[in-house]
């Protein structure tokens, strides 16, 4: 049982990431933000779900043929409902695609003492990109 417990030890310190450092405060960078522009919508769960929602019927009932929701982390289940309420609401003339993958994030370590040099670490993210369009406008006729 001694020698298990060891072994942990051992493979906890080959992990810089793990251990906490007290030698350097985190300070997390903002992620890469792909192009913008008034169709594209990032989620996170800091902004109000409503108001989200309500941003994306305006776009989508003002002619706009196109949105695009991108979400981080945490923010990945509410991007997706979010993408399904608006499916919801526009029944029948709006289709969704999705593509997940991964974001690398990048913190800067700041020392707290004068000994040590300013750092980075990178660390990795899922993330999702939901594309919403129009398939058929509201009112036309078919």
């Amino acid at each position: 049982m001694a020698d298990e417990n060891n072994q942990k030890k051992k493979q906890d310190n080959k992990n810089p990431k793990r251990i906490p450092n007290k030698k350097f405060s985190i300070k997390k960078r903002l992620p890469v933000r792909p192009v913008e522009g008034n169709n594209v919508i990032f989620v996170t769960k800091k902004t109000n779900f409503k108001a989200q929602l309500d941003k994306c019927c305006d776009l989508l009932t003002k002619g706009e043929k196109e949105i695009i929701l991108h979400g981080l982390g945490a923010a990945i289940q509410r991007c997706c409902n979010l993408a399904l309420q608006l499916e919801i609401l526009f029944s029948g003339t709006c289709q969704i695609e999705v593509n997940t993958g991964t974001v690398d994030l990048i913190d800067d370590l700041e020392p707290l003492t004068d000994d040590v040099d300013f750092g980075a670490q990178v660390r990795h993210s899922s993330s999702i990109h939901i594309r919403i369009f129009r398939t058929a406008m509201l009112g036309a006729n078919q």
